[in-house]
């Protein structure tokens, strides 16, 4: 009986001393997996810190651009209105220059006619008296001196018009730069975009690591990852494109239109061979004269002026690239037939080749160099029609009466 009841001792001791070993290895195994979901927290929380301080940087990015848009575009809206301004002044000017000068030319060819150099003297002899001729010299003496006054007044008129037509290109020129920036700046706002959407999403991703949220976050993380690289290839593409674009305007694609063009043997053309002519590799500048019977002239070789004020590929450069002889700062496309007329060139209605065309009918206008004539069917070298900022011939033959054509300007 004594050894069984110290064997139960024994045994109730093992026991005992086993269950506190188990007791020390459970507590201590709570406190290793608490330990380790704190680091784990730590961790989350750290990489949410950094999550955040991504969008953070984005959304400045983000932010920086829409200012930058905002100022651009109130830059465009004054830039505009001065702009507006200005060519009213300039037409304003113009026309006095031009009425101005046909006075002036006038009264030169009344005084070849008559003989200035005698008109004293015939003022005098043809006097009823003396105080007749008193009178009819003072009067030729104010004619004289308002005569100097107009051209004194011409002179200051042609100066103020230069100064407004070189402050007016100078505005043209910056709305255009500035909307070239608007546009390279909205491809990078969608690549910035995209990328802030997807850390929004991974710092949502990395919040939700103990919901079940987690993997349908990530799901649409890797969505907003793939649509950040699509976004990125358009942004590469555009910037190809815009190299692709600047290689075309610096490659010799348009024949300059001298103020004499060499006319070779007349040929009958006819309507499906002008057609046809636009579509063969080089085609020959032609001239229609009167009887609808097309001249057909040689290509002059490519040169390109360096003085072109113009923003580059805007149809007011291609026609200064293309015809070297038209002024700079004249102004938007719809301003040219104003700006020539003061500059002395001729204008008018009728097509002829290494004329320029000028379209009125819209904000800025439109010119392109006329290169051949069929009758009412013309060609033209232009850049920037339907968004191609290049030189080439991209209409073929048109027929002019109906294209909207406010007026030609002749080279002289």
């Amino acid at each position: 009986m004594k050894k069984q009841v110290i064997a139960t001792l024994f045994l109730s001791t093992i026991v005992l001393s086993q269950v506190g070993n188990v007791a020390t290895i459970s507590a201590n195994d709570t406190d290793s997996k608490i330990a380790a979901q704190d680091e784990k927290i730590n961790s989350i929380a750290a990489q949410q810190a950094s999550a955040q301080a991504e969008v953070e940087a984005l959304q400045g990015k983000v932010n920086a651009i829409y200012a930058e848009q905002d100022a651009l575009n109130a830059e465009n809206e004054r830039l505009e209105e001065e702009s507006a301004q200005l060519s009213a002044e300039i037409e304003r000017l113009s026309a006095d220059i031009v009425s101005r000068d046909g006075v002036l030319k006038e009264q030169a060819r009344s005084a070849q006619v008559n003989g200035s150099a005698t008109s004293y003297i015939n003022t005098v002899l043809d006097s009823k008296s003396l105080v007749d001729a008193v009178s009819r010299v003072n009067a030729m003496r104010e004619i004289v001196s308002a005569n100097k006054r107009m051209l004194e007044q011409q002179k200051l008129d042609k100066e103020a018009i230069e100064e407004k037509q070189i402050a007016n290109q100078e505005a043209i020129n910056v709305v255009y730069a500035n909307k070239q920036k608007l546009e390279d700046t909205a491809v990078e706002l969608k690549t910035q975009e995209a990328s802030l959407k997807a850390a929004q999403l991974n710092l949502a991703a990395e919040k939700a690591t103990a919901e079940n949220e987690k993997a349908s976050l990530l799901a649409q993380k890797a969505a907003a990852e793939e649509a950040a690289r699509k976004a990125a290839e358009e942004q590469a593409a555009y910037q190809a494109r815009q190299a692709e674009l600047a290689a075309k305007q610096r490659q010799a694609v348009a024949p300059v239109i001298s103020n004499t063009v060499a006319a070779a043997t007349p040929a009958v053309e006819t309507p499906a061979q002008a057609q046809a002519a636009t579509s063969a590799p080089a085609p020959a500048v032609a001239a229609a004269t009167p009887a609808a019977e097309a001249t057909t002239v040689a290509t002059p070789v490519v040169t390109y002026s360096a003085g072109n004020t113009y923003p580059v590929g805007e149809c007011t450069w291609g026609v200064k690239q293309i015809a070297p002889w038209v002024g700079n700062y004249w102004g938007n496309g719809g301003q040219w037939l104003g700006s020539a007329a003061a500059a002395g060139f001729r204008t008018g209605s009728t097509p002829q080749v290494g004329a320029v065309a000028v379209w009125t009918n819209s904000y800025y206008g439109h010119v392109a160099v006329v290169t051949a004539v069929n009758g009412s069917e013309i060609q033209v070298m232009e850049s920037n029609f339907n968004g191609n900022r290049y030189v080439s011939n991209f209409r073929g033959w048109f027929n002019a009466s109906s294209s909207g054509i406010a007026g030609y300007i002749y080279p002289n």
